[in-house]
């Protein structure tokens, strides 16, 4: 987050980090294009006005070595600055002030579209996962899911042998509202292992991680 009001940068981080989002601020824009040399993000919040360099300026010097998603927050909320923003590179154009459960929103959907772009196809020995179409086969048998259960199937398998907590599937789901209880995740869960046992009953593949919470594993 490239974001000179120090307090809106709090909020935001605070908020974000309740769905599993964490984030690296930046108060000075300089600052923020130096931190993408030296780390790996998956998204840029850029404010427009920040000392030394107007942010519709920052964006082309991003782009310039990275396709990385921008989402500009703004309180400038002209169009023009809008229509230059996105003709530059931006994904997104947000004008202050918003509710932060929009911005989380806007995140999910840019993180899906970047996500299905560079992994349609994931494939183990046991899930075979199209996103593109959709669909999970398990065992050479296609799975019956509705969508919510096949996004959290899919966040699984696409972390395989690592524990996914609760506040990651709620987050990264795309049919499952972000006001949802963690406790509808257990009970899909629930359901997903009830049509996996009904293709192999001598086996659980999607194990509880006390604490944490769950991770999909091959059998043993």
């Amino acid at each position: 987050m490239i974001e000179d009001d120090y307090e809106l940068s709090q909020i935001l981080t605070e908020y974000l980090n309740q769905f599993a989002i964490d984030v690296v601020s930046a108060e000075e824009p300089y600052i923020g294009l130096s931190l993408l040399t030296q780390h790996e993000f998956d998204l840029i919040i850029l404010d427009l006005t920040l000392p030394g360099i107007d942010g519709l300026e920052v964006i082309p010097k991003i782009r310039a070595n990275s396709t990385i998603p921008i989402i500009v927050s703004s309180a400038r909320d002209d169009i023009t600055d809008k229509v230059i923003a996105l003709e530059r590179g931006a994904d997104d154009y947000m004008p202050k002030p918003y509710d932060p459960r929009e911005l989380v929103t806007r995140i999910k959907t840019i993180l899906r579209r970047v996500q299905k772009h560079h992994a349609p196809k994931v494939s183990s020995s046991l899930f075979e996962l199209n996103v593109d179409a959709r669909n999970i086969v398990f065992d050479n048998i296609l799975l019956e899911l509705t969508a919510a259960e096949f996004d959290i199937l899919s966040i699984l398998i696409n972390h395989k042998n690592s524990a996914v907590s609760r506040e990651q599937l709620l987050y990264e789901s795309e049919h499952i509202d972000d006001n949802s209880s963690i406790k509808n995740i257990d009970v899909m869960i629930s359901r997903i292992r009830h049509k996996l046992s009904s293709i192999d009953k001598e086996n659980s593949y999607i194990k509880p991680v006390r604490g944490v919470g769950y991770l999909l594993t091959e059998k043993i």
